[in-house]
């Protein structure tokens, strides 16, 4: 580490990919930044904001090309020990399944400064832009979210699926298209009803959005008739039904 004081780092949440929903903050520290360090997440018209000399990809694709977390751990420290204003984009917000508390943590341990910037989640905004609403007092007053992808070096799940499925209210899984046979089986096991409406919105607010519905039952059939595929959210619950009765007359994406 040099004698100069370090750097600073944002954590940023970019919100789900459309890039008029970047908080004004967001956008603001892109524009100021010496390093954006960016997943994949965040839509390709806010990646292509960024200058591309100051831009770095860091980010993880299930079953592709990936970086490893304690890659992005260090450069993250490296920069800023360097004296640079870095940004750690990410899609949604940063401490929603986003490896931002790792970061967070990893930061204040080497002594760097960090400001942590709140982006619009997309485990709320995703179910939104399909014109689901998470919450409906005709059906619910409860929501759960829920990560699909745990990390695989944990002998078992944290996911208590008997417990959701008793809940009654909607549940909302984040990188889930690809287990999606398993937990909604786990689901049916729990006594959860095979006609409860599920939705699948894959690439929520991004310029190709596509959403699937369906029913416990049939969700997993659909999303392979649709060809659904990562990054997409699962809704399931009565609000998923939602989107039927709206449709119609949906503005917007």
């Amino acid at each position: 580490m040099t004698d100069a004081a370090p750097g600073k780092v944002y954590l940023v949440g970019s919100g789900p990919g459309d890039p008029d929903l970047l908080t004004v903050k967001a956008k603001r520290l892109l524009e100021e930044a010496d390093v954006v360090l960016h997943d994949k997440l965040p839509g390709p018209e806010i990646i292509g904001m960024i200058p591309e000399e100051k831009r770095e990809d860091v980010g993880k694709r299930a079953g592709g090309e990936w970086t490893p977390q304690e890659y992005t751990n260090a450069r993250l420290v490296e920069l800023a020990e360097e004296g640079n204003t870095v940004v750690r984009l990410k899609g949604g917000d940063s401490m929603v399944f986003g490896r931002g508390g790792e970061e967070l943590a990893h930061l204040a341990e080497n002594g760097i400064p960090v400001e942590i910037v709140p982006g619009i989640t997309s485990a709320i905004a995703g179910p939104e832009a399909a014109g689901i609403p998470v919450t409906h007092r005709d059906y619910t007053s409860s929501v759960s979210f829920v990560t699909g992808h745990e990390d695989p070096t944990k002998d078992e799940s944290a996911v208590d699926w008997d417990a959701l499925a008793a809940t009654g209210g909607t549940l909302v899984v984040l990188m889930g298209v690809g287990k999606l046979p398993q937990y909604t089986d786990a689901l049916r096991d729990a006594g959860m009803d095979p006609d409860t409406p599920v939705a699948l919105v894959e690439r929520a607010t991004w310029p190709d959005q596509q959403v699937a519905t369906g029913t416990l039952d049939t969700i997993v059939s659909v999303r392979d008739e649709a060809g659904i595929e990562p990054p997409a959210i699962t809704v399931i619950g009565e609000v998923a039904g939602e989107r039927e009765r709206v449709l119609e007359f949906l503005e917007g994406y």
